[in-house]
């Protein structure tokens, strides 16, 4: 697979840098690509928080179409360099803050530093570790806008279904061997 690139917005071609050694699974620009045809115009001035961030390039892409801000939660620090090294290629360092952070201890804070309009969560592949953000974020809604998104990237084989209390699945897509799901807050459904 060759490095991630960016496909639209101001850093439009630009290859991003791989995190060094086989830690990461970057997202096909095919499905990139899928995700951002859904969201659509409504990037713009957007607030995201990547979980997991890997090599930036949801949220670098995100900030490449108009998102106001990206906060990128990273645990190695091998990933954290290249984010960091991502956001200078393609200029983007303004609208970026890079955490290098557990996950689960991030979402864990009792109050969140602000309200996101999308949640990013593509963690290591069959560990459930998406669950666990989930229910995190279902039992602390707070971390969402009243008509946010929760975006989970997963391989297939990782979906159960999963009962919540404050979110609602709104969307589900396959693309091969990802599967993108979509939840919202219950009372925010108007998509």
């Amino acid at each position: 697979m060759s490095n991630p690139r960016i496909i639209s917005g101001s850093a439009r071609g630009i290859r991003l840098q791989p995190v060094p050694g086989d830690t990461t699974r970057p997202v096909t620009d095919r499905v990139k690509e899928a995700v951002f045809n859904i969201i659509g115009g409504d990037i713009f001035e957007s607030n995201w928080l990547d979980l997991f961030g890997g090599t930036g390039s949801i949220g670098i892409e995100a900030l490449s179409r108009g998102a106001s801000n990206v906060t990128f939660i990273e645990m190695a620090s091998q990933a954290v360099t290249t984010i960091k090294a991502n956001l200078k290629t393609t200029r983007l360092e303004a609208g970026a803050k890079v955490i290098q952070s557990d996950a689960f201890r991030y979402l864990n804070s009792p109050i969140p530093s602000q309200a996101y309009d999308y949640v990013y969560i593509a963690p290591p592949q069959y560990k459930g570790m998406w669950l666990q953000a989930l229910k995190i974020i279902d039992s602390n809604p707070v971390w969402l806008v009243d008509d946010g998104w929760v975006i989970v990237q997963i391989h297939p084989v990782e979906f159960e279904e999963i009962e919540l209390k404050n979110l609602i699945e709104i969307d589900r897509r396959k693309y091969g061997s990802t599967m993108i799901l979509i939840y919202t807050p219950s009372a925010g459904q108007n998509v």
